[in-house]
């Protein structure tokens, strides 16, 4: 399960590098250049460079960089000279930067979001956890959820685990609890199949076809569904629940948090707050022509 980490960078700026309109292979060498044992061996201003630090931050800015110079050089370099210059006065200037510049910057930009990440759960704790829980239903809506993953990998690459997953996998259980209760409440032949279809799906973590087929167009189930996610989150956070892995939320998950009993609690709590907030609310049951 860990074997992605030891490679992890090297994707990372390959990636990157593509995504910039680099060549995929100068961004992979150099951000691998961050994972280099020699580097513990080299010393910069009195102090010996670490193997590994600034994870994947720094692997995305060496990616960026490299596809950068590459494109400047491209411009200028002489079409004789193109295919062996270019990529040598890239690695060249990349590397330097990589481990004067980027190196740093990222393991700055790592040691900030984790010490804050850490540091607001243990100091937050529950409440942490629910605020955390009750927002990611809208900022899966809005479709920047994967702006976390950066942060979820930097802390499985340092500390083992990521708490912040199985917070924010209690959204997509709060979701289900309310749609469920949608389900018992609704009266209309299509809704209810819309619900049952989209259920499964839902408690294996995929929870698109619920917020669009149910929760938000009936606006109070949407609601719901975040305070059910928000007092899912609460717990984790209360009992620690760290994951091992990411990329998978929902039941599926339990295979691969700290403590798989901790978590399902919170996947159930996550249930039965979101069926009860959406049974309470309430919702306009739509005529069959308007059901998803």
């Amino acid at each position: 399960g860990g074997t992605i980490y030891v490679v992890l960078n090297t994707f990372t700026g390959l990636y990157a590098a593509k995504e910039f309109g680099g060549t995929p292979a100068l961004g992979g060498v150099l951000a691998a250049l961050l994972l280099a044992p020699g580097l513990e061996h080299i010393h910069l201003f009195g102090e010996a460079l670490l193997p590994g630090r600034g994870g994947v931050f720094a692997a995305l800015l060496i990616g960026f960089a490299a596809a950068v110079v590459e494109r400047f050089l491209r411009r200028r370099v002489p079409e004789a000279l193109d295919l062996f210059l270019t990529p040598l006065l890239t690695v060249f200037v990349v590397a330097l930067g990589a481990l004067f510049v980027f190196q740093p910057l990222g393991g700055w930009i790592s040691d900030v979001l984790r010490t804050f990440a850490i540091g607001a759960l243990e100091r937050g704790g529950a409440a942490t956890g629910f605020i955390l829980g009750g927002v990611f239903l809208p900022v899966v809506m809005a479709g920047v959820h994967h702006g976390i993953t950066p942060i979820n990998l930097d802390l499985l690459a340092t500390t083992g685990t990521t708490l912040l997953l199985p917070i924010c996998a209690m959204a997509g259980a709060g979701q289900v609890g309310a749609s469920f209760a949608v389900y018992v409440k609704s009266k209309n032949k299509q809704l209810k199949k819309t619900v049952l279809s989209s259920l499964p799906v839902g408690m294996l973590g995929i929870g698109e076809p619920l917020i669009y087929g149910v929760t938000l167009p009936l606006g109070r189930p949407f609601l719901a569904a975040c305070f059910g996610g928000a007092c899912g989150g609460a717990w984790q956070a209360y009992a620690g629940t760290g994951a091992y892995a990411i990329g998978i939320s929902g039941l599926p998950l339990a295979a691969s948090v700290t403590s798989a009993g901790a978590y399902l609690t919170g996947v159930v709590l996550a249930y039965v707050t979101g069926f009860a907030a959406a049974y309470v609310l309430g919702f306009d049951d739509p005529p069959a022509e308007e059901a998803s």
